[in-house]
């Protein structure tokens, strides 16, 4: 039973990450650091539900497996289909965006996941950015997580047209060519402060970003 239940969730990752890249023609650029069996913690900006799925295909497989997108459960775990996908074939730390009595701590959830040796896919902004602004402001958690575990990395990913593939509201996602920039890591400083680890977390994103047309 193991075996037939593995095979077919890996063939639902893969079947993911096949359409994944056809749908976007995905290239990832790795300009300021290269795919290495290292701990880190990938961020990015965050324009589509279809974000954390493009960031986990363009990873190599023997990454990919050790990689955890942090997903939001309200959306995730809306469906049967959407919570085997995100549990069982993305392997995510699917948490509760709106705090509620006796619910899990997303901050445990996510160093858990560090304590256990996986990495990270996060969005720091929190929810999709649907402003005309590049960034929304980053929300403290990622800086409650990186300052528990600070040998974690941090790799600023900046997702280029996924929003115009999957734009908010659409049923069919429209097929446009995505790029993936990948940056220097960014390691946080002894004692660094709350509001200085987010600006330079921000300011190494926004680096990557296309310059405005």
């Amino acid at each position: 039973m193991d075996s037939v239940r593995f095979s077919k969730e890996k063939l639902a990752a893969d079947g993911i990450c096949a359409f994944a890249r056809l749908l976007t023609g995905a290239r990832a650029l790795w300009k300021g650091t290269a795919p290495a069996a290292v701990q880190r913690i990938y961020y990015g900006n965050h324009t589509s539900h279809g974000d954390f799925v493009l960031i986990w295909a363009s990873l190599p497989e023997e990454l990919r497996v050790r990689t955890r997108p942090v997903a939001g459960a309200d959306y995730w775990n809306a469906t049967p289909l959407r919570r085997w996908l995100a549990h069982e074939v993305l392997r995510g730390v699917v948490i509760e965006r709106t705090k509620t009595d006796g619910g899990a701590d997303p901050v445990a959830q996510m160093g858990a996941a560090l304590d256990a040796g996986d990495s990270l896919i996060l969005f720091p902004e929190g929810t999709r950015n649907t402003t005309d602004a590049p960034l929304l402001p980053f929300r403290s958690g990622i800086w409650r997580v990186v300052a528990a575990h600070p040998d974690v990395e941090c790799v600023p990913v900046w997702i280029e047209n996924l929003n115009r593939v999957m734009p908010k509201g659409e049923f069919l996602p429209i097929p446009l060519l995505c790029t993936l920039s990948f940056g220097e890591p960014v390691r946080i400083a002894p004692g660094e402060a709350k509001d200085a680890f987010l600006d330079r977390l921000a300011g190494a994103l926004l680096a990557l970003a296309p310059p405005p047309s």
